[in-house]
């Protein structure tokens, strides 16, 4: 019973995208820093939290950083991924229902025609 379990997960865990962050400093050195997404999703707000999750344990204080390079490997269409993500946020959950439709409209009428409310400039 432990065997096919522990099979189950190691499968689960290799199917898993890994985002690489590449950070060139103004010295002309680069460091790396590699991490898994905690599990599989079709959701790009788990990149993003795990790309910052990299960029926060390289603790980089007044670093002068001349680029940034997100590498993400293992992805998949996310009709092959997982077929429900639970959440017990509300908030969460009414971001993530979003998704497909800015995606939609995205292709439809143009990149970044549509997309979440703090990414646009105020128009005061």
């Amino acid at each position: 019973m432990t065997t096919a379990a522990s099979a189950r997960a190691a499968a689960v865990k290799a199917d898993r995208p890994q985002a690489t962050l590449a950070v060139r400093f103004a010295v002309g050195s680069t460091t790396e820093r590699a991490r898994a997404l905690p599990e599989p999703s079709a959701h790009t707000d788990e990149l993003r939290a795990t790309v910052f999750r990299n960029l926060d344990s390289m603790a980089l204080q007044r670093a002068r950083i001349r680029r940034l390079l997100v590498t993400v490997e293992d992805l998949h269409p996310a009709s092959e991924g997982p077929s429900t993500q639970l959440s017990l946020d509300p908030a969460r959950e009414n971001r993530l229902s979003l998704e497909p439709v800015l995606d939609r409209i995205n292709t439809c009428h143009g990149r970044r025609l549509a997309g979440p409310a703090g990414a646009y400039r105020k128009a005061s």
